[in-house]
């Protein structure tokens, strides 16, 4: 490496998952061509990787909040690009940071090409926490609630948030880490993939409704009811749970389903909801391996569907309904959304 060349990380290299950071490089020659990289490995040991191609002004300094990226895995201005526009080295796989206990490294570099070679003049390592200063992390384990309560620091009261991430089995706690250093108690749970479990969970509102009570009685909470976010089945999950169940304030259903889906859905003992039927066979392979499953699910408007219909309108409180558009390269998968923030809407509709 080149000792005058310079890569800082600001305001510090270490900061919350959700923070955006100023990159910046000085040091280098007056209109020297340099080549910015980020590089980081995911808990299953997937490489993730971007760069971009840069300029350095007159006094041989590049600024990522000011300066475009001239080609690369993005084009323009973008302070975060080396974040968002991240994607794995191989085909099909998904960013995963299911622990809230280690932070998210990525090493940034400076690259220059002379005679052919790549010859790195500078680097530096941002580390990207979960979980803020002062927020508690207890796992849970009462009846048939499998998961892990997250609480802010200080006296309280705080609204509460159940969230229901994945459905991969097991227990992801980045987006409820998060959420409870910005000031909410935050419960994740795994809706199956639990020994212990029971495996009808996930058919039953009544699991739901007892991670619900578990988390209103919990000391800081102040709120009367509580939030849920969620994502694809989860999401029509959530959406029953606030049609049928009380204490439902706030819905944050991220590219769900208007219907239930997969299989019959119980409460109380007696089915509530039929499940949307689905053709497997309308499947279309891709020549990467990939499967598209866009239309293998029935057109829930359809008449002989009205009986899965969600009745969203007996909900008492509100909903925020997000869903991605057009997806990304088979094989990429977002980091960071364009702001810095730990939502990977921006590419996977995912928060």
């Amino acid at each position: 490496m080149t000792s005058q060349v310079r890569l800082r990380l600001l305001p510090s290299a270490r900061c919350l998952f959700d923070e955006p950071i100023q990159v910046k490089v000085a040091g280098l020659k007056s209109k020297q061509v340099v080549t910015m990289r980020a590089r980081s490995t995911d808990e299953k040991g997937v490489v993730y990787s971007s760069s971009a191609t840069y300029r350095a002004d007159g006094n041989g300094e590049v600024d990522l909040e000011r300066d475009p990226s001239l080609s690369g895995s993005y084009v323009g201005v973008e302070p975060m690009g080396l974040l968002w526009s991240m994607k794995a080295e191989a085909l099909h796989k998904r960013f995963l940071k299911m622990s809230s206990l280690n932070p998210h490294v990525v090493k940034f570099s400076v690259h220059e090409e002379e005679g052919g070679e790549d010859r790195m003049l500078a680097e530096a390592t941002n580390e990207r926490f979960l979980i803020g200063d002062g927020v508690s992390r207890l796992p849970v384990k009462e009846g048939n609630i499998r998961g892990v309560l997250f609480t802010p620091p200080g006296e309280g009261p705080f609204p509460a948030v159940l969230d229901l991430y994945t459905l991969g089995g097991g227990v992801s706690e980045k987006r409820a880490a998060l959420l409870a250093s910005r000031g909410f108690v935050v419960m994740t749970i795994a809706l199956f993939g639990q020994d212990d479990m029971p495996k009808k969970n996930l058919a039953h509102l009544d699991f739901f409704e007892e991670a619900i009570e578990f988390l209103k009685k919990q000391d800081k909470v102040g709120s009367r009811g509580v939030g849920v976010i969620s994502i694809s089945k989860s999401g029509d999950l959530a959406l029953s749970m606030a049609s049928y169940l009380p204490g439902i304030e706030a819905t944050v259903c991220i590219n769900g389903l208007c219907a239930n889906t997969a299989f019959p859905l119980f409460y109380k003992k007696s089915k509530v909801l039929p499940p949307l039927s689905f053709d497997i066979s309308k499947m279309i392979p891709a020549e990467s391996g990939a499967v598209m499953g866009k239309n293998i699910m029935s057109n829930p408007l359809a008449e002989e569907n009205k009986d899965c219909l969600i009745p969203i309108e007996q909900a008492k409180g509100r909903f925020l309904f997000l869903a991605s558009e057009e997806r990304p390269q088979l094989g990429q998968q977002s980091i960071l959304g364009r702001d810095g923030g730990a939502t990977e809407a921006s590419r996977e509709g995912q928060l």
